[in-house]
């Protein structure tokens, strides 16, 4: 069966075991279109016999089909484009047409096809905070990135006060002295009151807070102090409820990994940290479940290379098709196991001894722990450092 998907229509067709459409209809986006469609497919035999190709991995209509019990194979787009001459030179595109083409497809080279898995819920719990949290990341720098250009503008002295501008001190700073008129008056004892209330610990007294105030530039904004009140204020604002809003995400992600089967597997790995943890977990764990080769998950996370050999030509590349989120956390963790574990550092250092790029040696060692949390999640072992050690040092003698 092809389904092909939109956003307030989709199209459906339903072929058999010769090719010939046995049915195709077109539903709206609406719980009795999609109520009646999965009704409807039920008259063409058990859903566990009958998969469906469709142009997205993810999504409530996926949801709604996996819990049906349909099979689901994923069609990446670009694949699918590609093939599109095999039915016809025209490239005519419509929905039904798509549908039938999808179901064509699975139905000949369905073998070919992953089916994707159903997740374990705490796994798809982690990528959804995970993912959450790194697009709120995103956000907050931006948001913090504006308040800077905003305080350089009308406001330079409040930039130089502390560590950083998103800070919980630096926000309440603001929200109490909004612009440089409001600090006009403001002395190294009552600074140092104001620090104490807020639980300030840079251990920078007021005094020396003060003298950073004063040697900043003075601004010669031609706006009134009012309305810098008003701007600084209201951007700080939004920082500080996009900081907030990251402290929640965090506590959840803390909550949910405490509870998650594969936490242990992989707890000992060294300086991973709980919100990248769930990042791994997140993002791999369903490459995990799925039961690929250690092969194919060093490439479906990006960690590979992609070799093209033809003829004469042979080149080794950097791989595009992949995981973005599940590279994005692997580079993380292994650049940072490289700083805290004997067998991560010299595996980086050979790479990049034989002329390899940071960005490229980085990849090579997540590569290498790839293949140990597979083997972790194959044998159900948690991670021991001191028996990965043990076996390191006995292969290299």
């Amino acid at each position: 069966m092809g389904w092909d998907w939109g956003g307030r229509t989709h199209s459906v067709t339903v072929l058999d075991a010769r090719g010939a459409k046995a049915a195709r209809w077109t539903l709206p986006h609406t719980e009795a279109g999609i109520t009646s469609t999965l009704r409807r497919l039920a008259d063409y035999g058990d859903p566990a016999e009958l998969r469906v190709a469709i142009e997205t991995s993810k999504g409530l209509v996926v949801d709604r089909l996996l819990a049906a019990g349909h099979p689901i194979v994923p069609i990446h787009p670009g694949m699918f484009t590609a093939m599109r001459p095999r039915w016809g030179a025209s490239r005519a595109k419509t929905d039904s047409a798509d549908s039938f083409m999808l179901a064509d497809l699975v139905r000949t080279d369905g073998h070919y096809l992953r089916t994707l898995t159903p997740t374990h819920p705490k796994t798809l719990e982690l990528q959804a905070l995970s993912r959450q949290r790194s697009d709120l990341v995103a956000t907050r720098t931006s948001l913090t990135n504006q308040l800077r250009a905003l305080l350089e503008a009308h406001w330079p002295g409040a930039t130089r006060l502390f560590a950083t501008i998103e800070a919980d001190i630096s926000l309440a700073f603001l929200e109490r002295y909004p612009t440089p008129q409001a600090a006009a008056t403001l002395t190294p004892a009552r600074l140092d009151a104001f620090l104490r209330r807020h639980g300030y610990s840079g251990g920078k007294s007021g005094a020396d807070l003060i003298q950073r105030l004063r040697s900043a530039p003075a601004a010669a904004s031609r706006i009134s102090a009012e309305i810098i009140a008003t701007l600084v204020g209201t951007q700080a604002g939004q920082v500080r409820a996009i900081v907030q809003a990251i402290k929640t995400l965090e506590a959840a992600i803390k909550q949910v990994l405490h509870d998650h089967p594969y936490a242990e597997l992989f707890r000992a790995l060294p300086r991973v940290g709980i919100v990248n943890l769930a990042q791994i977990i997140g993002e791999v764990g369903p490459m995990l479940e799925r039961g690929l080769t250690a092969e194919q998950l060093t490439a479906e996370a990006g960690m590979a290379p992609v070799t093209r050999a033809s003829g004469k030509v042979h080149a080794v590349g950097f791989r595009h098709a992949a995981n973005r989120a599940a590279r994005k956390a692997l580079h993380t963790f292994a650049d940072n196991s490289r700083h805290d574990d004997p067998w991560a550092a010299g595996l980086y250092r050979r790479a990049r001894d034989r002329g390899k790029r940071h960005p490229q040696a980085v990849r090579i060692l997540g590569r290498g722990w790839l293949r140990i949390m597979f083997a972790c999640f194959r044998d159900g072992t948690p991670y021991d450092p001191a028996v990965h050690h043990a076996r390191h040092r006995a292969n290299a003698a």
